[in-house]
């Protein structure tokens, strides 16, 4: 087999604010590379869907510490890193077989040469409605981390009324249902932006979603949160995290998991309210999916929103994903609707040809 021609997308410019997409300071650029025969324990793959996730922002910041990173950055010059389902159409590696598809950390190629360990197979099952698509959304990353941080971090129970914000993204829209349909949460509350995500984070279990663009927005969020909350999902930092300190009880926990409002200004957006975590003894706890990846309890927590989603629990229907075909050149600007909110659900770019 000759060498295979792919092209990739490479950082050339890490950006410090937004992203840049046009211009000789461009954020990404577009090349072209050839790819070798795959050798004993590779296999050559071709990216069929993207993963689009809010953290990839900060694997590209400016200057940022390595030390102070939970994964490697992604360097000037290398190939823009996200998570990926394939298919193969070349292997030497026993047990992936050609037209099989497979996921992992492909990156922005078109094709891409995987070592034996990297890629791990998806199974659609039509039955159940999964498409390979969810083991990059509810199934994948998305989904454990709002179990993760829902069940292990914050540990929630059935007497407790959890807010999450974010509600009608990718992880927010799991926390929903996990909390509402699998642990039982006495009331969930959800903050979306628009009317539209609002009422579709209502469909999916929540008791009432407050929309964060609304002019009364603080105050009905007060109302919704009368007597104060038990946990806190916390999936954007800046202001909302603000308010949300001044709303949790006494003993409260909140779940750390995102700060998207914050990811194209980092260092410019302090918290008023931490006062709140000391007299109200808050706990507030980072964490990363990754970590419990690492320890093994992830196949488990897999294994347990598979059943959710066969009992009708948990909803991964076409509503749960934007899927947006994008030509390879323009792959880039899909990824900047995660900052734009222009996505229900998980973000997928879906490459055409």
């Amino acid at each position: 087999m000759p060498d295979q021609q792919t092209r990739q997308w490479i950082l050339s410019n890490p950006p410090s604010a937004d992203p840049v997409l046009e211009g000789p300071n461009s954020t990404f650029s577009l090349e072209t590379t050839s790819l070798p025969t795959p050798s004993t324990n590779q296999a050559l793959v071709k990216t069929l869907y993207l993963s689009n996730d809010p953290a990839q922002r900060g694997w590209i910041q400016k200057d940022m510490d390595p030390e102070r990173l939970y994964t490697a950055p992604v360097k000037k010059g290398e190939v823009m890193r996200s998570y990926a389902i394939a298919e193969i159409i070349e292997s030497n590696i026993e047990g992936l077989a050609k037209g099989q598809l497979v996921m992992g950390s492909i990156g922005w190629t078109e094709y891409a040469l995987v070592n034996k360990g990297e890629v791990r197979p998806v199974q659609a099952d039509a039955s159940s409605g999964i498409r390979p698509t969810h083991f990059i959304g509810a199934l994948g990353g998305p989904g454990l981390t709002a179990y993760y941080g829902l069940v292990d971090v914050v540990r929630a129970t059935a007497p407790d009324t959890v807010v999450v914000s974010g509600a009608a993204g990718a992880t927010g829209s799991m926390v929903v249902q996990i909390a509402k349909h699998i642990v039982g949460c006495k009331k969930v509350i959800g903050i979306a932006g628009g009317e539209k995500k609002c009422r579709w984070v209502e469909s999916l279990g929540a008791d009432v979603c407050v929309d964060y663009k609304s002019s009364s927005f603080k105050d009905e969020l007060k109302k919704a949160t009368d007597g104060f909350v038990e946990i806190y999902f916390d999936n954007v930092g800046g202001e909302i995290l603000d308010l949300m300190l001044s709303r949790i009880k006494r003993h409260g926990r909140i779940a750390a998991c995102g700060a998207v409002a914050t990811y194209n200004s980092m260092g410019e957006t302090g918290v008023k309210n931490w006062f709140e975590i000391i007299t109200n003894r808050i706990e507030v706890r980072g964490f990363i999916v990754t970590d419990a990846i690492e320890s093994g309890k992830a196949g488990p927590w897999v294994g347990e929103l598979i059943k959710g989603v066969k009992e009708g629990k948990i909803r991964v229907g076409e509503e749960t994903e934007t899927l947006v075909k994008t030509r390879f050149e323009d792959v880039p600007r899909t990824w900047r609707m995660l900052f734009e909110g222009g996505n229900m659900g998980k973000l997928v770019t879906v490459l055409e040809g």
